[in-house]
């Protein structure tokens, strides 16, 4: 197969953009489709050609990625691309979707005759612009070469975690991250919120916790916070339905995630008070009750 391949990018959203975009830099031949069309149609500008249907989109691709809102979602839309998928094509599936639906992704694959990559990505809206993701990934051994094009040109580096996809090792994986990364936020969120009840200056917690307390991560969301900057690198929406997944996941493996799911509830009251599209840092107004 060819270095400059034609790929499939639907779900266009605030990773899905960025990824399609890399894609375009990179050379290849690609076509993109949203549910919403006007998060599609800028990446025209970039080179790509924007579909109207998901069929449209994956007619003559050699690759089908995902980046849709959950694993429910990523199925009907494959569903609907249908007869137009080509077998032997590579399906790399990059949606946040949980264990069950990522076993439900593979069944579908092998219906269509496509050839199925788990692979989830670790980073946010910047990474993914700058093709600065992480991408965990599990599949057979020989689509590694074939799709070392399209993973280089969204990622800095790829984690191939075996070859059976269909059990979801890299969604696992990418849960196991999630986790921690939500309880980065939120503690950033919690802490700034009882700061400010308390009448404590954050700036003077920021200073007191250098040194080994300290997390770049924490600096990011509490900048987002102070400076009342909640243009969304992962919205707190997308943020409580990873919250739920990994609630569930720890739930099928007989693990109980307290944090977690505490975690869902405080993104559901963000939500519930207009949130739901601004960053996930916007967890911090959950402590308010207005």
């Amino acid at each position: 197969m060819a270095d400059q391949l034609t790929v499939a990018v639907l779900g266009t959203g605030i990773m899905g953009a960025g990824m399609a975009r890399n894609l375009c830099r990179a050379g290849h031949d690609v076509r993109v489709w949203n549910r919403t069309p006007a998060k599609a149609e800028p990446l025209a500008a970039d080179g790509a050609h924007v579909a109207g249907t998901p069929a449209e989109a994956v007619t003559g691709a050699d690759v089908v990625l995902t980046m849709l809102y959950d694993g429910p979602a990523a199925l009907e839309v494959m569903e609907a691309a249908g007869p137009a998928l080509r077998p032997g094509a590579f399906w790399l599936q990059s949606t946040t979707a949980g264990v069950e639906a990522v076993a439900s992704m593979a069944d579908l694959a092998r219906q269509q005759g496509l050839v199925f990559i788990d692979a989830p990505v670790l980073g946010t809206k910047a990474p993914a612009e700058s093709g600065e993701l992480m991408v965990l990934a599990a599949g057979p051994e020989e689509a590694h070469a074939p799709l070392a094009p399209v993973l280089d040109a969204i990622g800095r580096h790829t984690v191939w975690l075996g070859e059976d996809a269909a059990s979801g090792p890299a969604t696992r994986l990418k849960l196991v991250c999630n986790s921690w990364v939500l309880v980065v936020n939120h503690g950033t969120a919690e802490a700034l919120s009882l700061a400010k009840g308390l009448g404590v200056d954050p700036q003077h917690f920021l200073e007191a916790i250098s040194g080994p307390l300290d997390c770049g991560y924490m600096r990011t969301k509490s900048a987002a916070i102070l400076n009342d900057d909640y243009a969304p690198s992962f919205s707190v929406t997308t943020a409580g339905k990873d919250a739920r997944l990994i609630v569930q996941a720890g739930a099928d493996a007989g693990v109980r995630m307290d944090l977690a799911a505490a975690g869902a509830e405080r993104f559901h009251r963000a939500e519930a008070q207009g949130h739901g599209d601004e960053d996930m840092a916007a967890s911090y107004f959950a402590s308010f009750d207005n």
